[in-house]
């Protein structure tokens, strides 16, 4: 008994030994390891434990941010070249998504996914610098831009908050300019998508449009003065008309729906009456345009037409709308038609495509095709006819209006044959040779 005993004791003896020894061993080791420099990670495509030095450091945020960064840049390597391309106004690091000119033509707004609105020069459209102002909008992003009447201010319209936040001009200590956000946001009051957002040209009211029936018409400080109830189902798109009194509405019905929004005399409001439909589509409408003077309106249908409108009607009289054109077209979901200013011009948007058609005739003239990298969100003529703009990735083209240059001297040499008076007959002239030499300049500095 007492010699196992004492094999017992002796035997944990031994193991009490080999587990300090080791603890020892260990703890050599460890502080081996810690007196070593940390080992650098080797270049791309170098192997480290069996994997690339980029498989390794996948898995962390740093380098999935890296590789977004990676893969926007990479899409926004979208090229696009045509004999009628201006300029491509670069700036934004993302997708712009809408378009605004300032009734006196000296700017172009532009707001992006990337929490900024740019405001370009327009005379710079065909030089090889484009300058632009920048405004962030912070914690949100635009989807939506709108100029006030005067050009010193803007409007927004927030992608989260779904409301409206105005910038204003200021004037800074060193004699340039700014543009700052107010204190506040509008306050919240659309249910659905704000699809849309004007200002008046008058100045009297802003309109914000939503995806589902509704729009409201709002005061300058946030106050809402109407809401209106489409009874479309659905809103695909509305807008303000550019003389401003009217704001209309299209979507998941056949018809585009047009109200006057009224005021005293005083300028206070007094109601928003239904002023006149444009009837004629068997499907619902995408999208729709006024003219500057908004006496002419073009829209374009699912029904795969698009049609041109005279609007300059005693709807008071309860006259309806005359329709001048209806012209076949491809359209999908994402079409969108613009009516140049002066109303020779039609051009419709459809994916990545731009078509553009004669609208006294309802001619095929151009085509643009892939234009941009994503579907074009946006599609507007400069105010004076000039240029036609089409937004869909981080670049804005800028295309030469070459069909509008067409289109006036056909209708000036019509209207030369039937001119009585010799003054009359020298501006027409003098017009005709205007036009011409702006097509030929175009033409001329792509050879």
């Amino acid at each position: 008994m007492e010699a196992a005993a004492a094999g017992l004791v002796a035997g944990s003896l031994l193991l009490g030994a080999l587990g300090l020894l080791l603890f020892v061993l260990a703890g050599k080791r460890r502080a081996a390891q810690r007196s070593q420099p940390a080992a650098e990670p080797e270049e791309d495509g170098q192997k480290i434990n069996g994997r690339t030095a980029s498989d390794k450091f996948l898995g962390t945020k740093k380098q999935k941010q890296q590789l977004q960064q990676r893969g926007r840049k990479e899409k926004a390597q979208h090229t696009f070249t045509h004999q009628l391309l201006a300029s491509a106004l670069k700036g934004h690091s993302g997708n712009v998504t809408c378009l605004d000119f300032s009734s006196n033509g000296k700017y172009l707004a532009s707001c992006s996914d990337d929490r900024t609105v740019r405001i370009w020069s327009t005379k710079d459209f065909l030089e090889r610098e484009h300058r632009c102002m920048r405004a962030n909008v912070e914690f949100d992003h635009a989807t939506h831009v709108r100029f006030s009447p005067d050009s010193r201010a803007f409007i927004t319209c927030l992608a989260n908050g779904e409301t409206i936040r105005v910038f204003k001009m200021i004037k800074k200590e060193d004699g340039s300019f700014m543009f700052s956000a107010a204190s506040e946001d509008f306050p919240r009051r659309h249910k659905a998508t704000i699809i849309n957002i004007g200002i008046a040209e008058t100045g009297k009211f802003i309109m914000t449009a939503s995806s589902d029936t509704s729009i409201l018409i709002w005061d300058l400080k946030g106050e809402v003065l109407a809401s209106i109830n489409t009874n479309q189902m659905t809103n695909s798109y509305a807008t303000v008309s550019p003389c401003g009194r009217f704001v209309a509405s299209c979507g998941f019905t056949p018809d585009v729906k047009v109200w006057e929004v009224c005021f005293g005399k005083a300028g206070d409001f007094r109601e928003v009456a239904r002023a006149f439909d444009l009837k004629g589509h068997s499907a619902g409408v995408y999208s729709f345009s006024f003219s500057n003077d908004s006496r002419r309106m073009a829209t374009i249908s699912k029904d795969g037409t698009w049609k041109l409108w005279d609007t300059d009607v005693e709807y008071k009289k309860q006259q309806d709308p005359y329709l001048l054109l209806t012209v076949k077209c491809e359209v999908n979901e994402y079409c969108r038609i613009a009516l140049a200013p002066d109303a020779r011009v039609v051009a419709i948007s459809s994916g990545y495509n731009i078509t553009v058609y004669n609208a006294q005739k309802g001619e095929k003239e151009e085509e643009f095709h892939h234009v941009h990298g994503d579907g074009i969100t946006d599609l507007a003529f400069d105010i004076n006819s000039r240029f036609l703009l089409s937004t869909g990735d981080r670049a804005i083209r800028v295309f030469h209006n070459t069909t509008g240059y067409r289109a006036v001297i056909e209708e000036m040499k019509g209207m030369l044959k039937k001119a009585t008076n010799e003054g009359m007959r020298q501006r027409l002239r003098q017009q005709i040779v205007d036009a011409q030499s702006a097509l030929d300049s175009v033409y001329a500095k792509k050879h």
